[in-house]
C-alpha cells in the first residue's frame, strides 16, 4: 500500500511520493521498508523563509500593524444610561408587584361590595351597575388606598429578594444601602405623581356619578331639604330662608339685610323664591325697605329677579359631596364658605389635606418598608408580611383618630393629617439608619 507525504514547508521530517512502505500487522502497528533513511536527501530550508516565521512567532503584540481609522475625528465618550439594569430590575419588581397586588386587592374588593348591595344591583340596570358604578369605584377605592398597597408591596416583594440572597448579593458586589434606596424612591415618586393627579382632577368627577349611583339605588344620602338657613352673600349682606327645598328648587319666608358697619339699610323680604339653573333666584310677593336716617322708604312688588351669589350647595350639604370637588374646586369652596360665616367645614378641609399627606405617605411607607424587608431573617418572608400588615392597619387607625380629633375641634384639619406623617417619618429613619448599619 503506497503513503503520499505532502511536503511542508519549515518541517524536519519529509518523504515525498514514497512508494515502499507496506503494512504488516494492523494490531501491533509495525511496518516494514526497503527505502534506505540513511541516504535520504533533505531539502534545504531557504534563510528567509524561516527569518519570516521567527519575525511573526516573536515579535511583541503592540508591533503588530493595524489598520488607521480612515476619519481621524475624535471618538465621542460612551454615555452611561441614566437607569442601569440594577434599577430596572428593582423598578420592575416593585411596580409589577404594585398593579398585581392592586388588582388582586380589588377583585376582592368587588366580591364582598356586590354581596353587600346585591339587592340593590339586582334592581338597577346592569349597564349603569358596570359603567355609572363599578368603572367609577375601582379606581376612587385603589387610589384611596395606594400608599398602603405601596407598602406591602415593598414589604412583599423586598422579603422575596432577601429570601434568595439577592440583598446580600447586591451589597457583596458594592452597592450601598443609600443606592439600593434609589430604585425604590424612583418608583414610589412614578406612583405618587399617578395617584396625585388622579385625586386632585380625574377621581372626584367621576365620584359624581358613583354617588349618584348609590343615592338612587343603594341610600339616599343627599341632602334636599334645609331649615332655618342663614349665611353671609358677601361683606355686610345677610340672608336667611325658613325652608327650603332642593327638589323643587322653592324657598319660603325669605329675608336679605344690607348693613353699613353695625347701620341697617336695606331690608328686602319675600314669601317665596324660587332657584333656576342659571343661578337666578327670583322673589315672589316681596318688599323693599331702605333707611336714611329717620327716612324710610317702602317699595313693593309681585315678581323681582336677583343675581345673588349664593348656590343650594353652599347651604344644603350633604355627605361626601367633598369627593365630588377637585382640588381648587375646594380650596375655592372652603374659602367662600369661610367668608360667609359657614361652619361644620372639617370634612372639606380633612379632604383637602388629605389628598396631599396620603402622597407623602408613599415615601414614608417605602422607606420602612425597605427597612425592613431587606435581611434574611430565620422566620422567612411571613414575619416581615405581617409586620407590614401590622403597621399597615397602625397607620389607618391613627388616621381615623386624628381625623376625629379633626371634626371635634382639638386640632386643625391639616395638623390632623399630618400627625401620622410626622410619627411615621420619626420611625422611617430609626429604621433607615438601623438597616444601614
Amino acid at each position: 500500500m503506497a503513503i503520499n507525504r505532502r511536503f511542508k514547508k519549515g518541517s524536519d521530517s519529509i518523504l515525498q511520493n514514497s512508494d515502499k512502505w507496506n503494512l504488516i500487522d494492523e494490531s501491533t502497528q509495525s511496518v516494514r521498508s526497503e527505502y534506505d533513511f540513511t541516504q535520504m536527501e533533505i531539502p534545504k530550508l531557504q534563510a528567509e523563509d524561516l527569518q519570516e516565521e521567527a519575525t511573526l512567532l516573536n515579535a511583541p503584540l503592540e508591533d503588530t500593524p493595524t489598520t488607521k481609522p480612515t476619519n481621524d475625528k475624535p471618538k465621542e465618550p460612551i454615555r452611561k444610561p441614566w437607569i442601569k439594569h440594577f434599577d430596572a430590575y428593582i423598578m420592575k419588581k416593585f411596580l409589577g408587584t404594585f398593579v398585581f397586588a392592586i388588582l388582586l386587592l380589588l377583585a376582592i374588593v368587588v366580591m364582598f361590595d356586590i354581596n353587600e348591595k346585591l339587592d340593590a344591583m339586582l334592581t338597577a340596570p346592569l349597564k349603569e351597575t358596570i359603567f355609572k358604578y363599578f368603572l367609577n369605584f375601582l379606581p376612587y377605592f385603589a387610589n384611596q388606598f395606594a400608599p398602603l398597597f405601596v407598602f406591602i408591596t415593598v414589604i412583599f416583594f423586598t422579603s422575596k429578594l432577601a429570601d434568595h440572597s439577592e440583598i446580600i448579593a447586591m451589597m457583596s458586589s458594592g452597592i450601598s444601602f443609600k443606592r439600593l434606596m434609589v430604585p425604590y424612591m424612583l418608583s414610589a415618586t412614578i406612583i405618587a405623581v399617578f395617584t396625585l393627579i388622579l385625586a386632585l382632577y380625574v377621581i372626584p368627577p367621576a365620584n359624581v356619578k358613583r354617588i349618584e349611583y348609590t343615592n338612587q339605588w343603594v341610600k339616599n344620602k343627599r341632602v334636599d331639604f334645609g331649615d332655618n338657613i342663614q349665611l353671609q352673600v358677601k361683606p355686610g349682606v345677610m340672608a336667611y330662608l325658613s325652608r327650603y327645598d332642593n327638589t323643587t328648587k322653592h324657598g319660603f319666608r325669605f329675608t336679605m339685610e344690607e348693613f353699613d358697619g353695625n347701620k341697617l339699610v336695606s331690608r328686602i323680604t319675600a314669601q317665596d323664591v324660587r332657584y333656576d339653573t342659571l343661578g337666578r333666584w327670583t322673589l315672589n310677593d316681596y318688599t323693599v325697605r331702605k333707611f336714611e336716617g329717620l327716612k324710610e322708604t317702602l317699595t313693593r312688588g309681585m315678581k323681582m329677579d336677583t343675581a345673588l351669589n349664593v348656590e343650594p350647595r353652599d347651604f344644603l350639604i350633604s355627605k361626601n359631596d367633598q369627593e365630588m370637588l377637585t382640588s381648587p374646586q375646594l380650596r375655592h369652596y372652603i374659602n367662600k364658605q369661610k367668608a360667609r360665616g359657614v361652619a361644620n367645614l372639617q370634612q372639606f378641609e380633612l379632604e383637602y389635606e388629605k389628598r396631599f399627606a396620603m402622597t407623602a405617605a408613599a415615601f414614608i411607607l417605602t422607606v420602612i418598608g425597605l427597612s425592613l424587608s431587606s435581611r434574611k431573617v430565620r422566620g422567612g418572608m411571613g414575619i416581615n408580611i405581617g409586620i407590614g400588615l401590622l403597621l399597615s392597619f397602625s397607620y389607618i387607625l391613627f388616621m381615623t383618630v386624628t381625623q376625629t380629633f379633626a371634626i371635634s375641634g382639638y386640632t386643625s384639619p391639616r395638623l390632623a393629617m399630618w400627625i401620622p406623617n410626622i410619627i411615621y417619618t420619626i420611625i422611617a429613619v430609626f429604621l433607615y439608619k438601623r438597616a444601614a448599619q
